[in-house]
């Protein structure tokens, strides 16, 4: 019996972090989903940098702490994360048109996009919010519809309750996946991933990620494997290193 009781003390309750709650950064709030960010951010990362020339510096140097940064996330697995995986996969085999395979990012008609990205697929779901027309700016033009304003007639009305109630349309939409989220790591697995990668929080880690990846491109323009055009002069990159004479 004491050995049981020892067992269920060492027993920790699962600590989750709550998405949108203050991170105790101005301005940076707790990510609903940072694992998968990441390794979408760093796998387009990777795509990107085959690209460049393999003899390029910056590659190499990029390509070594995305990989290995990556590789932590990786390990970091959710609880029930496999058995949702399958689950994910069977609803998308079972629904494959309501699931836009392209490669953009961009959500416009649907609203969950398939993304392909390293040879992996990421399911990116965006819940379009209803707008408030009371907030909508009046253009100047006139109101154009049938309806006419102030009483109506006993045939009016007739008209109107027979066209309210054989023209309604169902409130659920037939074709709407239910979709199941993404298993949330625990905040002990967040705080391990934050102290092997050491760049703060895992929310300033996603920050980090998106500007490397814009970063990516700016660099893939400017063509930096190729030399300068005016060359330095010797000695103009050493700088106080200890000479042996």
């Amino acid at each position: 019996m004491r050995r049981t009781l020892r067992l269920l003390a060492n027993v920790k309750p699962v600590r989750y972090l709550e998405a949108g709650n203050p991170t105790g950064l101005t301005g940076l709030y707790t990510h609903s989903s940072p694992r998968s960010s990441l390794l979408f951010l760093y796998s387009s990362t990777l795509e990107k940098l085959g690209k460049f020339p393999e003899s390029s510096l910056y590659r190499k140097s990029v390509e070594a702490q995305t990989k290995h940064r990556m590789a932590i996330v990786e390990a970091a697995e959710p609880p029930g994360y496999k058995e949702w995986a399958e689950r994910a996969k069977k609803i998308i085999e079972e629904h494959p048109d309501e699931f836009n395979l392209e490669r953009s990012t961009k959500v416009d008609v649907k609203d969950t996009v398939t993304v392909i990205s390293g040879g992996s697929v990421f399911i990116h779901r965006a819940d379009i919010q209803p707008k408030d027309v009371r907030y909508n700016e009046w253009d100047g033009e006139r109101d154009e519809n049938d309806a006419a304003e102030g009483l109506r007639g006993t045939e009016e009305r007739e008209n109107a309750t027979f066209d309210t109630y054989y023209n309604r349309k169902p409130l659920d939409i037939p074709n709407k996946v239910k979709w199941e989220p993404e298993p949330q790591m625990t905040a002990d697995q967040v705080e391990e991933i934050e102290n092997k990668i050491g760049a703060g929080l895992i929310e300033e880690v996603v920050q980090m990620a998106e500007s490397e990846l814009k970063l990516v491109d700016v660099m893939y323009e400017a063509k930096v494997w190729e030399s300068l055009e005016e060359q330095p002069p010797a000695g103009q990159w050493e700088y106080f290193e200890r000479k042996s004479t």
